[in-house]
C-alpha cells in the first residue's frame, strides 16, 4: 500500500523555511516573533501529519482499521518501535516532541516557543526519517 507523503513533505519544507528565517532575524524584533510563531505552528502541523501517516503505515500490523484508530499518538510510536520501524532513541525524542506540542497547545508563551526552537534540529532529522519509513512500507 502506497501512502502519499506529499503534504508531510510540504510541512517539512515550510518548517525548514521558518527555521532558516528565524536565524536571520534580530531576537525580540517583530520579524523574529513572526518567524517563531510560524515555526511553532509548522512544528505542530508537521507533528500531527506525522501521526496521521504513521497510523496508516501501522495498519498492516493490526486486525482492523478500528484497532489502529483507537491508538493515542504516543501509542502509535510505541508500536512503531515494537515493529522495528523506529529505534528507541527516536521514540524517546518523538515523545518529547509530543509533550512539547501539548504544552504549546495550552500556553503559547515565549518559554514554550523557545523550547520548541531547541527541538527543531532533531525534529527535522526525525520527521524526514519517518517520512522515509512511511514511504517504504
Amino acid at each position: 500500500m502506497s501512502i502519499n507523503t506529499e503534504y508531510l513533505a510540504r510541512c517539512i519544507t515550510t518548517l525548514e523555511k521558518a527555521y532558516e528565517l528565524i536565524k536571520t532575524a534580530q531576537e525580540g524584533s517583530i520579524d523574529y516573533e513572526m518567524y517563531r510563531n510560524s515555526l511553532v505552528k509548522g512544528f505542530e502541523m508537521t507533528l500531527e501529519q506525522s501521526g496521521k501517516l504513521l497510523r496508516k503505515r501501522l495498519l498492516p500490523y493490526f486486525a482492523s482499521k478500528k484497532a489502529v484508530d483507537t491508538l493515542t499518538f504516543k501509542d502509535l510510536f510505541r508500536h512503531a518501535y515494537k515493529h522495528s520501524l523506529l529505534n528507541e532513541d527516536e521514540i524517546s525524542r518523538w515523545m518529547k516532541y509530543r509533550d512539547n506540542r501539548n504544552n504549546t497547545a495550552h500556553d503559547y508563551g515565549k518559554a514554550f516557543a523557545e523550547e520548541t526552537l531547541t527541538l527543531v534540529d532533531d525534529f527535522l532529522k526525525d520527521v524526514k526519517n519517518l517520512r522515509t519509513v512511511i514511504e517504504n512500507g
